[in-house]
């Protein structure tokens, strides 16, 4: 018993050093935790609720992401990390540093806004209640778990968290042809482009050793010479994931069938929170993992933010005033080229420093108030005039002066026009980050797609104002209050941005990762 006793002393601190048991900060990890809760809750709950309360399980959906977005002020210090190997406290796999919280209530903020329009949605199109809201909630924690991921596991965990839940809110609506192909298409191609993150990740952890982005990094520095081309394969397909989730060119081909074929709440959280999810995986696996091959990525990224943007403003430019779906097919070509401006700083910051990506972050925010305020006056119109054309938007500003001018407002801001001016301030930003970095090149391309997007987004601005062909019957009927709140937040936040531009491109100003 004595030698046992004395056995035990001795591997006591050998046994408590090797220890993998981490500490938990609750506190942080909230803003993921809370929206996964409420998507359990609400999915038990869907079994037991009858079906003329099943609305309810929406507005506790909406009180769940409004909760989550709160939790956000005490971490505004943004200085906390945990899930940390015991072996090594500066390798962590959560941190919610400044970059982690301006994209989570990017994220949980536009997941609010979506789910204020699906409340009618659901409703009206009899989707199933408690599947929706499960998924849509699911979908947003994966997506609020990517910003603060930082290690490939993690990360590569997240977005498909955020992903796979997507894949079937896109068809929801069940007996639509064009919801199931969107569906369909957008699973086949995701699942693809994962498959090759992963195989790249793999090629990655076999030349470092470790998954954890400051380590990878560390170690890509010197890495031995048989495994510099196993490296740089590595790095190159990890890109591809998230490349195909920003929409970019060549992996863009998914976005304009399956947002025409997705309910138009779903199909605005794509456009925002799915490209989110794309460019923060991006920005980290970059800037943080990867520096030590920015003259591979850097280039690619740069000659892809070009090819983006010129094909997304070159296919918007083609789309048909009365053609079916014509608006919806507007906004997802739009969105491709504006991933193209969002995909400048990102490929700056190969050249420059990592401070670059704060031009990305506020775009970013800049794009999702208003693309967000865009699809809900869509979603409006779409209520009267249900093939969702370009041309069912003339003379919007005689039947719902509110929704026309909101709409102005939001694509004003998307093309960089006054009053918009918080379209116009992000898009200088993000020009002169390729400046800085010179790329000029690029900054000539910038400027000459920005003319070209000019001309689609005054063309539709205009025709709110037109004379209406036929009676203005749309006004006789009510807009639902949770969709006519959507678009209010999304119009008072627009309008508050271009007021104080400083709000947001401060973000641009200052580095957003700890030194």
């Amino acid at each position: 018993m004595t030698a046992l006793s004395a056995l035990s002393a001795a591997t006591a601190p050998a046994a408590e050093t090797a220890s993998l048991v981490q500490s938990v900060d609750w506190l942080a990890i909230t803003p993921v935790v809370l929206p996964a809760a409420v998507a359990l809750v609400v999915l038990v709950a869907d079994l037991f609720v009858p079906e003329r309360l099943k609305p309810l399980l929406g507005w506790l959906s909406v009180a769940g992401l409004a909760a989550a977005t709160v939790t956000l002020l005490p971490l505004r210090a943004g200085d906390r990390a945990t899930f940390c190997l015991t072996t090594d406290p500066g390798a962590c796999s959560y941190t919610a540093d400044h970059f982690t919280l301006v994209i989570q209530f990017l994220v949980l903020a536009g997941a609010l806004v979506t789910a204020l329009l699906s409340v009618t949605t659901v409703r009206d199109a009899r989707m199933p209640a408690g599947e929706y809201w499960f998924l849509l909630l699911s979908s947003a924690a994966g997506a609020a778990l990517l910003p603060a991921s930082r290690d490939l596991a993690t990360l590569i965990v997240a977005l498909e968290v955020a992903s796979l839940p997507a894949f079937a809110l896109v068809g929801m609506r069940r007996g639509d042809r064009l919801s199931s192909e969107a569906a369909l298409k957008f699973f086949l191609s995701s699942v693809t482009a994962t498959a090759v993150s992963l195989m790249g990740i793999s090629f990655v952890y076999a030349a470092t050793g470790s998954l954890h982005l400051t380590q990878v990094a560390d170690r890509l520095e010197d890495v031995p010479g048989q495994l510099d081309t196993l490296a740089m394969a590595g790095v190159a397909l990890t890109l591809v994931g998230f490349a195909f989730k920003t929409a970019a060119v060549p992996f863009h081909f998914w976005v304009p069938d399956t947002y025409v074929g997705a309910p138009l709440p779903i199909a605005g959280y794509l456009s925002v929170i799915g490209k989110a999810v794309g460019f923060t995986g991006l920005i980290l696996v970059t800037v943080i993992a990867f520096p030590a091959y920015s003259d591979i990525w850097g280039p690619a990224l740069a000659v892809l933010a070009a090819l983006t943007m010129t094909l997304g403003n070159a296919a918007a430019l083609r789309q048909r005033a009365d053609r079916p779906g014509s608006a919806v097919r507007l906004l997802a070509w739009s969105s491709v080229g504006q991933a193209g401006y969002l995909l400048v700083p990102i490929a700056a910051a190969a050249y420059s420093d990592r401070d670059q990506i704060g031009s990305t972050v506020a775009y970013a925010l800049m794009y999702a108030a208003v693309n967000l305020g865009a699809f809900a006056v869509a979603a409006l119109v779409a209520r009267t005039k249900p093939l969702n054309r370009i041309s069912d938007y003339r003379g919007l500003y005689a039947e719902r002066p509110a929704a026309a001018l909101a709409l102005a407002f939001f694509l004003l801001c998307l093309a960089g026009l006054p009053p918009g001016l918080i379209g116009l301030f992000a898009k200088v930003t993000v020009f002169r980050s390729a400046v800085d970095a010179g790329l000029g090149w690029l900054a000539v391309v910038m400027a000459v797609n920005v003319v070209i997007a000019l001309y689609y987004y005054l063309r539709w601005t205009a025709l709110l104002f037109r004379a209406p062909e036929g009676p203005a019957e749309a006004a006789r009927t009510k807009a639902p209050w949770p969709v006519t709140a959507a678009i209010a937040i999304t119009a008072v936040t627009a309008v508050v941005l271009s007021g104080a531009p400083q709000l947001v491109l401060r973000f641009a100003a200052g580095s957003l990762f700890p030194q």
